[in-house]
């Protein structure tokens, strides 16, 4: 039996053959139109055309209308509202009620009540402490002098 299956590794690189080879070609292609010379085609001459007159319209005499006269309307009388008489409303007395009685009640009196009193209570003293005495640090080694190094002249130019 024939093995009619392709491995995939093998159509990458077939699509990518083909695609390179389609793009040098179109490249190449249009290289080619831009180098070639065209023809150089004579322009043809068009026949004049004759100027045609231009088209005028012809006046037409303004339309007068004739002047009517206005119509002369009858003055109408103005209506007149009759006057409505003003309702009277009775006179209504007033009415007096009679005023509750309250018995008036004594005022309360509430006790006195003595004062209290606070103690007073001493201030408490607090111990005084001795002062922490910090022990002296070392003294550090005395480094030896060094000579201070000097920069070399830079020559000036004339």
């Amino acid at each position: 039996m024939a093995y009619n299956h392709f491995r995939p590794s093998f159509l990458l690189l077939l699509l990518i053959t083909l695609s390179s080879i389609i793009g040098n070609t179109i490249q190449a292609e249009a290289r080619h139109l831009l180098e070639s010379a065209l023809p150089e085609i004579p322009k043809p001459e068009l026949p004049q055309i004759p100027s045609l007159p231009k088209p005028e319209l012809p006046t037409l005499p303004k339309p007068e209308l004739p002047t009517l006269p206005k119509p002369e309307l009858p003055e109408l009388p103005k209506p007149e509202l009759p006057g409505l008489p003003k309702p009277e409303l009775p006179e209504l007395s007033k009415a007096e009620l009679p005023k509750p009685e309250i018995p008036e009640l004594p005022k309360p009196q509430i006790p006195e009540l003595p004062k209290p009193e606070i103690p007073t209570l001493p201030k408490p003293e607090l111990p005084t402490l001795p002062k922490p005495e910090l022990p002296k640090l070392p003294e550090l080694p005395k480094l030896p002098e060094f000579p201070k190094p000097t920069l070399p002249e830079v020559p000036k130019s004339p």
